[in-house]
């Protein structure tokens, strides 16, 4: 994923330029300060993100830009800079100002808070001066489709595919972060059907589900399949790394971003872009909760859940793909998809109590048996993590610890040991902050099951 950073002001190249330096893990091809007459804009890019670099100079923008759906963008104007995010906010963006009351931004925190004291996110959605947050776009219900459901799946399918190749058209060799769940081995069945050198990536410990899935899947479409087999000690080693390119302590956020980290890891080594199927879930009911609610109500939390994703797994996607310098694509959320998503009747999501049965039905004859019918297992529970940092948490931190520190200076309540375990570790990297309110937090800790 691009970075960028900008201060609106003229004269800035040096704020800018540590600004960049926060985040230039985020672009690995190179980076570019750029003074105009009313701000100063940088970027740091990826190998496949190069036209950032044209659009800064030909059009004074500061973007990070990823395909339809993946936007976020800085541009100056004659009476200042104007922040704009995607819909859904894929790709992220954070603003402030600085002891003068000047607005800087940026794509991670880290970036600014030596030089802001309040930070704050721009929402998906939205555009913003820094004065004022106005929204563009709204996810919301819409008519449902009145057709049969072979044919929504197979538009649907054809939907995801196109996706995949306007967002790829450029690679001639594609990764895929394969869990050996539904939604990343959808993603891997139709790229290796376009036509890539497709590359495979699992993680886990030894004899966990993901790895035995994920191998099954990689056979099936014959893709160059790699595997990490990890420990505990392999997780407690990177957690440090994870939570510092995170910026979170959430505990559910955190625990699936080491498996994301990892993966990510593994991938880079082998390609500069890869698929992630991040909000399957959220757009097709693929979580085990979503059962016992009552169908009508079925179509307005997937809206809840999905406009939840920019601070909770989009970020985990982004911060995992960026922290090793490649860039990672979510078709599911294609605006294209998304808005056929939508019109789906609840009923093809969750029928004869078989979540996300619309997308079985996409991608049957595509995918071995075994995967097209596994049912939704967490990130990090597939790859064999389960409780393992729960259990040290509660191993290391003392009862009275835990009471003592629980509650932060902004009034937010830690919810487990788990949690203060890593909040340390982010108060170790960022400082005892006291405005959070760009950090998320998972929707009800335990409800998403």
């Amino acid at each position: 994923m691009s970075g960028i950073a900008g201060v609106n002001q003229p004269g800035k190249e040096h704020t800018v330029k540590k600004m960049l330096k926060k985040i230039s893990h985020r672009g690995n091809a190179g980076w570019k300060v750029k003074k105009i007459e009313n701000a100063t804009l940088g970027i740091v890019y990826t190998e496949s993100q190069k036209k950032s670099l044209s659009r800064l100079m030909q059009k004074n923008e500061a973007s990070d830009g990823g395909g339809s759906g993946h936007l976020a963008l800085a541009k100056a104007k004659e009476n200042g800079i104007i922040l704009k995010r995607d819909p859904l906010g894929v790709a992220p963006l954070y603003y402030g100002k600085d002891g003068e009351g000047t607005l800087c931004f940026a794509s991670e925190v880290k970036a600014l808070i030596d030089f802001c004291s309040d930070v704050k996110l721009v929402p998906p959605g939205c555009k913003s001066d820094g004065e004022q947050v106005t929204s563009y776009y709204e996810l919301e219900k819409k008519e449902p489709l009145k057709i049969k459901p072979e044919i929504i799946a197979k538009h649907l399918r054809h939907l995801i595919k196109s996706a995949i190749e306007r967002k790829t058209d450029q690679a001639a060799e594609l990764g895929c972060w394969l869990s050996g769940g539904l939604d990343s081995s959808a993603m891997a069945s139709l790229s290796s059907a376009n036509g890539h050198k497709l590359y495979t990536f699992a993680v886990g410990l030894e004899g966990s589900p993901d790895l035995e899935f994920a191998q099954a899947v990689a056979q099936f479409i014959d893709s160059e399949h790699y595997e990490v087999v990890v420990n505990f000690n392999n997780f407690r080693s990177v957690l440090p790394e994870v939570i510092y390119h995170l910026e979170s302590f959430d505990a559910l956020l955190v625990r699936s971003s080491i498996v994301n980290y990892i993966v990510a890891q593994k991938a880079s080594e082998y390609v500069n872009e890869v698929l992630s199927g991040e909000g399957g879930d959220e757009l097709f009911a693929g979580y085990h909760y979503l059962k016992r609610l009552p169908p009508e109500e079925l179509e307005d939390e997937l809206i809840d859940i999905t406009k939840r994703l920019h601070n909770t797994a989009l970020q985990r996607v982004d911060r995992s793909a960026s922290a090793h310098g490649t860039v990672a694509h979510v078709c599911f959320l294609d605006p294209e998809v998304v808005d056929y998503a939508l019109r789906i009747p609840a009923e093809y999501k969750i029928r004869d109590n078989v979540e996300k049965w619309i997308l079985r039905v996409a991608f049957d004859g595509m995918l071995p048996e075994q995967v097209l019918n596994r049912k939704k297992s967490k990130f990090w529970e597939g790859a064999g993590v389960g409780e393992l940092m729960s259990d040290y948490a509660d191993s290391t931190i003392t009862d009275d610890d835990f009471r003592r520190e629980r509650i932060l200076k902004n009034g937010w309540i830690i919810n487990s040991k788990e949690e203060l375990f890593y909040y340390r570790i982010f108060r170790e990297q960022f400082g005892e902050l006291e405005n959070l309110s760009w950090m998320g937090r998972t929707k009800g800790i335990s409800a998403m099951e």
